[in-house]
């Protein structure tokens, strides 16, 4: 799989022995060619930094899903609403690329905005369905550039098999859709949420609780489980994602939403299906952090 980081070009820099990194698209087209020499497959991993285990996961299971391995960074402005701040998502290039390196990553891509949105662009992508409501409702057009940026990511490295975490549960689903709709010819790979030892699902928006929120927010993953038990235990639905919310704000959370779905439309559900994914997914405001976390549902077994 290693290609001995050859460097390519101005537009690229090499980590020794192990990592190209590819900061404009021409760049981009010469290594993903080296890459795909002999026939090799390409697995994608897209993010937009501030890396954690949970992003190294994805790369690993990149790495069993294909013969190489391409990860895009790229902080989307697509995808933030205009009352969210753009300047404020966590950044740290160096330190992504030399995480990277270590997990065994072929090709870094870090394009430009204009890269991704060449000026005069105007194409979007809208996946309607499984965008609809939750995060949709709650962030008007984030799933369109979710959407967007995937599909441009998925044309400019031409990968066979592109990887997401579950803990974005609903992006997942949109993604995939997407792919099914427009028949695009790459496999969707979804990695299990990867988790704290006391439970808070990894994000790099962790890094902005404070130390008593920080000892909160795995209190989030620990009522979604209780609650996921006691649907598939047949309890009904109502009553009892009513006392989940009511947990949450005892906790001193505030919920946007906490629901139980179809796993593929994400449309709300009265209990568990029985011979298909059922999801309970949620949005909770701890102080200046919204945290989301999601959790499968078995059905009840008789």
């Amino acid at each position: 799989m290693r290609h001995g980081g050859i460097a390519m070009g101005a537009g690229s820099r090499t980590i020794p022995g192990a990592m190209q990194i590819a900061r404009d698209p021409e760049t981009l087209t010469h290594a993903l060619a080296a890459l795909r020499a002999e026939g090799r497959t390409l697995a994608l991993v897209p993010t937009m930094g501030a890396l954690h285990a949970g992003h190294l996961a994805l790369v690993a299971e990149a790495r069993r899903q294909a013969d190489a391995v391409v990860t895009s960074i790229f902080v989307n402005p697509l995808q933030f609403a205009p009352n969210e701040d753009l300047s404020r998502y966590p950044r740290d290039e160096e330190g992504d690329l030399a995480a990277l390196c270590g997990a065994g990553c072929d090709l870094a891509w870090l394009p430009g905005v204009e890269d991704m949105y060449p000026p005069g662009a105007s194409t979007t992508v809208e996946v309607q369905g499984p965008s609809e409501g939750w995060e949709g409702a709650a962030r008007p057009g984030h799933f369109r550039g979710v959407a967007t940026v995937c599909a441009r990511l998925f044309l400019q490295t031409g990968a066979n098999v592109a990887i997401f975490g579950e803990k974005d549960w609903q992006q997942l689903q949109v993604v995939r859709r997407m792919v099914r709709d427009l028949g695009m010819r790459l496999r969707i790979v979804g990695v299990p949420t990867v988790r704290e030892a006391d439970g808070l699902a990894l994000s790099s928006r962790n890094r902005f609780l404070s130390a008593a929120e920080r000892a909160t927010a795995p209190r989030l993953a620990a009522i979604l489980h209780r609650a996921a038990e006691a649907l598939a235990g047949g309890a009904p639905a109502r009553p009892t994602l009513t006392e989940a919310e009511a947990a949450l704000r005892a906790e001193g959370m505030v919920p946007d939403y906490l629901a139980l779905v179809d796993g593929e439309t994400l449309r709300a559900i009265d209990a568990p299906f029985p011979d298909r994914p059922s999801r309970l997914i949620a949005a909770a405001r701890l102080g200046a952090v919204r945290l989301l976390d999601n959790v499968p549902v078995a059905a009840l077994r008789v």
